[in-house]
């Protein structure tokens, strides 16, 4: 403990250096439905708790509905008296907010690694997860990939409308991959990228997408998995308000429009052992089709995590690369688990359900323990798409069915955590039916 105070106080001590003008800093972390909460301190209480003074919120504050509210969940926030928890300060993440109009700083906190984790805290969730793994021999190395559409700044009537580029087009016409379009929005994609890179994120690939100012994002690959997920997290933030700064919207939301592709939220995962062999690989690949049939079994309790909110189920089908069954392919983007093509030592799965307003945490911890759950079953998986287009298995498209899916899977119980799975799908389950009483205009036009 000694130890990383004296690190935390140095990150703490440098970084006022570099940035002399900064006076606040954004202490964050992420909620269940993948939103940010926290606190905003004067850099000199920072350092003090860098040195070791507690750092407390509320602990329901990771059960904010997808609006802020509270929901009523067992005991917790109406009966628990809203007591504190403690958060520690995650090394490496203290660095510069250049998207606001006054100099700032952001750093993630967290419960996992304290003396009480919040066991429903999308972080600590994955963290006992691979806690679990490394104490197995396994080491997952992954990878994220992350859609999202740039709107303009202005809203018609509450709806989004196309960004427009600067040369002045009302629609956007490139059509998929055309690098024109990269071109056309260069000045503010380059400032994502090299934003996500001052946060120490790996930005790889960036790609033009089928929808009207859709873009895609790839990170780097990272062999430790929360890292892996605080990238995510923070890209999100970080281009949102990059977006903004150039009078345009960035969002993550996973169908913005009904005629055109939604967004996806894709993780590549390999797995390794403590020699750093591919254990995917192992034995003519047995090992491999072991796990995706664990995927795939799991994948249909999973999907409150992988589509969190009512639109999130509207990306699900009818249009290109969403699937609507559990199923695998080789070299397969119409497929869930999709098994890129690679030499033995890069094996991976790359799994393309989940949206990408999901919550990156939660979505790798969910794939993790799918993998884990068929090394251990070791069963045969369902034919792949490209031996049986029709092959694969149904899974929940609506909210409801999905919560009643995932709360009593044994196996996600016992991964997961029991009192995470009831948390979260109460809090799902209250927040669709939070969303559903509201009456909109069309319900007027058809029953009034």
């Amino acid at each position: 403990m000694k130890s990383q105070a004296s690190t935390l106080l140095a990150e703490v001590r440098t970084f006022r250096q570099n940035h002399p003008d900064v006076r606040y800093v954004d202490l964050i972390a992420l909620d269940i439905p993948g939103h940010f909460y926290g606190k905003r301190y004067p850099i000199e209480m920072l350092e003090k708790v860098a040195a070791g003074s507690p750092l407390k919120l509320p602990q329901n504050a990771v059960l904010l509905g997808v609006q802020g509210g509270l929901f009523k969940i067992g005991d917790y926030c109406f009966h628990d008296g809203d007591p504190d928890a403690n958060r520690r300060l995650v090394p490496g993440t203290l660095k510069p907010v250049s998207w606001e109009s006054q100099p700032l700083g952001q750093m993630l906190i967290t419960s996992d690694g304290t003396e009480a984790p919040i066991e429903f805290e999308p972080r600590e969730v994955l963290a006992k997860v691979l806690e679990r793994l490394h104490h197995k021999g396994i080491h997952p190395v992954v990878a994220f990939e992350l859609e999202f559409y740039l709107f303009d700044k202005k809203l018609d009537n509450g709806l989004p409308q196309f960004a427009r580029d600067p040369l002045g087009d009302d629609t956007d016409d490139q059509p998929n991959l055309h690098i024109e379009r990269l071109s056309r929005f260069s000045e503010v994609l380059d400032d994502m990228a090299q934003t996500a890179k001052d946060q120490g994120i790996d930005i790889t690939v960036i790609t033009a997408e089928l929808g009207p100012g859709q873009f895609e994002i790839n990170f780097g690959h990272l062999d430790d998995g929360l890292r892996a997920a605080d990238w995510a997290a923070l890209f999100c933030r970080s281009t949102r308000g990059v977006a903004l700064k150039h009078g345009y919207r960035a969002s993550f939301m996973a169908k913005p429009y009904l005629q055109f592709p939604g967004s996806g939220m894709h993780v590549h995962v390999s797995l390794y052992d403590g020699a750093g062999n591919n254990v995917l690989a192992a034995h003519q690949q047995q090992p491999l089709r072991h796990a995706v049939a664990g995927c795939l079994e799991l994948l249909p309790h999973c999907m409150p995590i992988f589509s969190p909110n009512h639109n999130a189920f509207r990306r699900l089908g009818g249009t290109v690369n969403a699937a609507t069954r559990a199923s695998w392919g080789f070299e397969d983007r119409d497929a869930c688990v999709r098994i890129p093509d690679s030499d033995p030592r890069n094996l991976r799965i790359e799994h393309r359900l989940a949206s990408a307003d999901a919550n990156p945490y939660l979505v790798l911890a969910a794939i993790l323990v799918g993998l884990e759950h068929g090394l251990e079953a070791k069963r045969e998986p369902i034919a792949p798409l490209n031996e049986d287009r029709s092959s694969g298995t149904d899974f929940p498209v609506e909210m409801l069915d999905a919560v009643r899916a995932m709360q009593h899977q044994p196996v996600l119980r016992d991964k997961l955590g029991a009192e995470f799975i009831d948390v979260y799908c109460e809090n799902k389950r209250q927040d669709h039916l939070a969303f559903q009483q509201e009456i909109n205009a069309r319900e007027y036009r058809w029953f009034l």
